[in-house]
């Protein structure tokens, strides 16, 4: 296969997702499908530049795929768009009506609603001392807008509590690609869940976490947060100001429709259950400046 490259600037729009897509052994390339196999593992992968633009173009040969520190070989590879299954909490909480918070979240949010395409799924939950189920999944944007638009800021702040009811709805997704987006401006204060138990659900499954907190406003937990995301092969922004949401919501949108799809069948066919950590490497295209990686720590084996 002829290796191509480009950097692409990641148009900026709005929020979509990660997946794992490879394409019907037909030929029929207008429409990528999942073969899973029993042991397969599906990795999703994001490339950046150091101006955290996308790079995209890259082919197979581009990637490398460990699996404690073992390299695996890559059996698919995808970076096709495909509809993506969106779950948004969206923190309600009082804090969220100082400068106007509530506003700047609300409008970034429908902003990245306004880019959905057809197939898409969306569910909203929102937040303040406990997390509600708002809308089930829907292909109807709109009807997220909507209740997002009615929700009034009170209350205490259950960030973990949320995220875990988003992980256990987002399993329901009849999208092969998932992501949760989460926004919140304060420290939990209110969750029956801990951090140590929010991590370990979040290891047991593919589906990345975004989240964007206000700065001055989150303390320890600003590391729970980053931790979580990132085992996620998610990412976690925290800007200064709510009035830069619509920048960060940008580049998770841009992020997100710009991912690669590596699969593999494990070299290690013992059914353990034990933790297995992955890491992807690149070979970069020579003239490339140095490029950043992401992508799950890591998986579970089946028992």
């Amino acid at each position: 296969m002829k290796m191509t490259h480009r950097i692409a600037g990641c148009v900026a729009t709005l929020i979509l997702l990660c997946a794992v897509s490879v394409f019907s052994g037909d030929g029929d390339k207008s429409k990528p499908v999942i073969r899973v196999g029993v042991e397969t593992v599906f990795v999703n992968v994001t490339v950046v530049d150091p101006l955290n633009r996308c790079v995209t173009g890259l082919n197979q040969s581009a990637f490398r795929v460990f699996e404690n520190k073992i390299e695996q070989k890559i059996a698919f590879f995808n970076d096709e768009e495909a509809p993506v299954s969106v779950g948004i909490l969206f923190d309600r909480s009082g804090s969220m009506s100082t400068n106007n918070n509530i506003t700047a979240a609300r409008a970034a949010i429908v902003r990245f609603l306004q880019s959905a395409n057809p197939e898409d799924e969306f569910f909203l939950v929102t937040f303040n001392q406990s997390p509600t189920l708002v809308t089930d999944f829907t292909h109807e944007s709109g009807a997220i807008a909507n209740q997002i638009s009615l929700k009034q800021p009170s209350g205490r702040t259950a960030v973990f509590d949320a995220v875990y009811m988003g992980l256990q709805k987002i399993k329901q997704a009849t999208n092969e690609r998932k992501a949760l987006i989460l926004i919140t401006d304060g420290e939990d204060n209110s969750s029956r869940y801990n951090p140590a138990e929010v991590k370990e659900l979040a290891r047991e499954m593919n589906v990345p976490i975004y989240g964007i907190g206000e700065q001055g406003a989150l303390g320890y937990g600003r590391y729970d947060i980053e931790e979580i995301v990132g085992m996620t092969g998610g990412r976690a922004f925290f800007p200064n100001s709510f009035n830069d949401l619509d920048y960060y919501i940008d580049l998770i949108h841009a992020e997100l429709r710009n991912q690669y799809v590596l699969g593999y069948v494990p070299s290690n066919k013992a059914h353990d259950g034990k933790w297995r950590k992955i890491q992807v490497k690149l070979d970069a295209p020579e003239g490339l400046p140095r490029l950043i990686v992401r992508a799950r720590e890591g998986y579970y084996a089946s028992k």
